[in-house]
C-alpha cells in the first residue's frame, strides 16, 4: 500500500515537472508577454505638444520587460482622454502627461487592469 502511494506521488510530480517545462518552453518561444514575432502596435497620441499637458506624474510599474510590454502599458493609459504616456522599459517608469489632473487610483486601475503589470508607486 505504501509503495502505491509513493508511486502515485512520483507520477504526479513528474506530470507537474513536464507541465512546467512545457509552459517555460512556450514562454521562451513566444516572448516574455506572448507577443511572438508580432509587435504590439502603439496607439499614436494626436497632440504631442508638451505645453498642452499641465500635469505630469511618473508611475513605477513592475512587470514591463520588453518593448511590447511598454506598448501595452502606454496604450492602456493613452486610451484615457487627454493623456499622453511614455514608458521606459529599462527604468520601469512611465511618464504620464495629462491635460487635466487624473486621480492616482484611476491611473493604477488602468495599468493594473491589463493583468500582467502592477503600479508600485506614483510619483
Amino acid at each position: 500500500m505504501e509503495y502505491v502511494f509513493y508511486g502515485l506521488l512520483a507520477v504526479a510530480f513528474i506530470a507537474f515537472v513536464v507541465l512546467v517545462i512545457r509552459s517555460y518552453k512556450k514562454k521562451l518561444a513566444s516572448g516574455c508577454c506572448g507577443a511572438s514575432d508580432e509587435s504590439v502596435k502603439k496607439n499614436k497620441v494626436a497632440d504631442k505638444d508638451k505645453s498642452h499637458y499641465l500635469y505630469e506624474k511618473t508611475l513605477v510599474v513592475d512587470g514591463m520587460v520588453c518593448k511590447n510590454c511598454s506598448a501595452r502599458v502606454e496604450n492602456s493609459l493613452n486610451s484615457i482622454d487627454g493623456v499622453w504616456a511614455e514608458a521606459d522599459v529599462s527604468s520601469g517608469r512611465v511618464t504620464v502627461r495629462m491635460k487635466r489632473e487624473i486621480e492616482d487610483k484611476v491611473l493604477k486601475k488602468t495599468v493594473n487592469g491589463i493583468g500582467a503589470y502592477t503600479v508600485m508607486k506614483v510619483e
